[in-house]
């Protein structure tokens, strides 16, 4: 297990000068990313926590200064969207930060009433026609069972305890979190969300 050891932001985040920040890279696939503790339902080189998310995170509560999930909460079924988003809450410390990167659906329906036919990274030889492209885009080849507005981020992340839901750009965090954009990819379709634990929570 691994923990990454950065220089904590100055200003109201962090009163410290340097620190330890213990910092989650959930759903990260079949490769966790250095200096992240990494969580996967996969076994995979430098995966920590080895787990589906529904059963519990074996990790302690409000231990962590922040979380990342990049495309992975469209996997999670609907219904199943606000418990797993409770489970990431739980694991923050109070005034930590979930950032989100999630598969943007107003992108998505722009690009296809536009006629953008480059927002879609389908190849012809799978779906030649815009609409086709935009369906296998949407449902990532069945993989994503849920798309997201920034609205309805908002609301499944305030129904989890979250509060101050901030939309971000690629790169951008309104966090003051050293490291927490480090993941970010696939700027032209993501959302990006950040949302707080408050100290009350």
């Amino acid at each position: 297990m691994q923990s990454a050891t950065l220089h904590a932001p100055a200003g109201p985040v962090a009163a410290e000068t340097s620190r330890q920040i213990k910092r989650l890279n959930w759903g990260c696939g079949p490769r966790g990313a250095a200096g992240w503790l990494n969580s996967d339902r996969q076994k995979g080189p430098g995966v920590d926590y080895v787990c589906d998310v529904r059963g519990g995170l074996p990790i302690p509560s409000e231990s962590l200064d922040y979380a990342v999930s990049v495309h992975a909460m469209q996997e999670v079924a609907l219904e199943e969207q606000v418990p797993v988003l409770a489970e990431l809450h739980r694991v923050l410390r109070p005034g930590g930060v979930l950032r989100l990167c999630l598969p943007d659906a107003e992108k998505a329906i722009r690009a296809y009433l536009t006629g953008d036919r480059d927002h879609f990274v389908v190849p012809d030889d799978d779906f030649a026609s815009l609409g086709g492209k935009f369906v296998a885009h949407i449902l990532w080849y069945g993989h994503s069972r849920v798309m997201y507005t920034f609205d309805f981020a908002e609301e499944l992340l305030l129904r989890a305890g979250f509060a101050r839901v901030h939309r971000c750009a690629y790169r951008r965090s309104q966090s003051g979190l050293n490291g927490i954009t480090d993941l970010d990819d696939r700027a032209r379709e993501t959302l990006f969300v950040e949302a707080v634990k408050t100290a009350s929570s």
